[in-house]
Parts: C-alpha cells; structure tokens; sequence
C-alpha cells in the first residue's frame, strides 16, 4: 500500500535526521517505530504523514507516486492519512463531539468551521467517540476530560474521514497504564477491523512487543531493525539504543 524508497531529510546547513530510509506497509499493519531522542523517529512520522517536506527519496500510495503531490493530490492525502500529534490538537472550549466533528474539515471546511453542522454529523460524530469508549462524555468539554480520555478523543477525530494509514506520535506519552492499555487496544483493533495501518512512535520497548504486529528499530537516522514484533533480544536492543 505504501512504499518508501531512499527517504532522506536534511536540515540546513548539514544536519542529515534521516538518511536513505525505505520500507514497505501493507494494509492492517501495525508498525511501533521505536529508537533513541533524536534517532529521527518523530522526523520518519511527519514525512510520512506530509507533515514536513524531505530533502530527498520517493513516496508510492497505491501505485502512484505522491512524492510530489499537487492540490488534488493533497487534499485526497489529507483525507488517506491522518495525523496524530503527542500533544492532541484539540479544542479545550468545545465538547468531545464538536471537536470530533472538526475532523470533517477537510469535507465540509466552511460549514464545520461556522459550526453549522447537521444532525446527521452529531449523530456520527457520536458513533465515532462510541468507538473509543467514550459515547458518555460527547456532550463534556475537552477541558474537562483526562488526558487518556482527550488522546481518545483525538483518535475518533482522526478517524472520521476513514484514513487508510493514521500516523501517531507518541500516542500514549504521559498517560496512566490503564489509559495507555485503552488506546493500544484501540489502535490494534481498529488495524484488525477496519484494515487500516498504523504507524506509531512508542517510548517503552515492551509496548511495541505487546500491542504491535511489527517493530522499526531507529538509530541515527536509519532503520536499524526491522521485524515482526515479539520480544527483542539484548542484541537488538544494543542496535537500536547503544548499550543497555
């Protein structure tokens, strides 16, 4: 589904963060990207992602190459891949649901954003955060909820277009075991049942043993590493984080 060739990005005047990376993800893959501060894993994600430009390499969605995309092009990658920041851009004024529906923009941009929306897209916003486990709190404003229950909430928001491929930064950073298990859970799920591939960055090795289907080691820049998940060797461990 998407394949990666040569991927290279250069911050000027000379600082290479990612150099010659290429892989291959196939549909309902699961992929935790694991790695040392500034292996140049977050750099990978937003790349992916069209967040950022690279310096180099090539880019394939489906058999076309995307690595220059043009407006058309764009706006159908804003709706394939979703983008999940650590730090979710969320509206803390709003409702749960209202800031679901916000997924929408890309749809409908001048009547989401002037807050004219339908009953129909309350009601599938609403089913969107029913997905997360969260159908109680639609009605309660961000601000309001746990920081478990906010990641969630931006999940639902990103899902809503029916991305092919979410790419999630550190989705679980700072969060309790029980919220972090949710969401984990929630992200391995919706790989299995609605096909769709999930690209995410995790902190603890022991995540990505449990929750993913494969693992990307990252170090200096590089894919190091990678294997279907299970538990990493001491070997593998020292590849990716130096010694252990």
């Amino acid at each position: 589904m998407l394949t990666v060739r040569n991927l290279s990005k250069v911050y000027p005047p000379d600082n290479e963060v990612l150099s010659q990376v290429s892989f291959q993800v196939d549909e309902g893959e699961f992929i935790a990207v694991i790695g040392s501060s500034g292996s140049g894993k977050t750099t990978l994600l937003r790349c992916i992602s069209h967040q950022e430009k690279w310096t180099s390499g090539q880019l394939i969605y489906n058999s076309n190459d995307i690595s220059k995309p043009g407006p058309f092009e764009r706006f159908k990658l804003g709706r394939d891949f979703a983008f999940l920041e650590e730090k979710p851009a969320l509206n803390r004024n709003k409702s749960a649901v209202k800031n679901v529906m916000m997924g929408r923009v890309y749809q409908t941009p001048l009547r989401i954003l002037t807050g004219m929306t339908s009953r129909d897209e309350h009601v599938d916003s609403m089913d969107y955060l029913e997905k997360v486990g969260l159908l109680d709190k639609g009605e309660k404003k961000v601000g309001q909820l746990s920081g478990g229950e906010q990641q969630r909430v931006a999940i639902a928001k990103a899902l809503i277009l029916g991305p092919k491929v979410l790419v999630a930064d550190e989705p679980v950073s700072g969060l309790d075991p029980k919220s972090t298990e949710y969401i984990l859970q929630d992200l391995k799920s919706l790989c299995k049942d609605r096909n769709m591939s999930v690209i995410a960055t995790l902190h603890q090795v022991e995540l990505a043993e449990r929750f993913a289907t494969r693992i990307w080691g990252l170090s200096e820049g590089k894919i190091v590493l990678d294997i279907p998940a299970r538990s990493l060797t001491m070997r593998e461990k020292k590849l990716i984080f130096g010694e252990v």
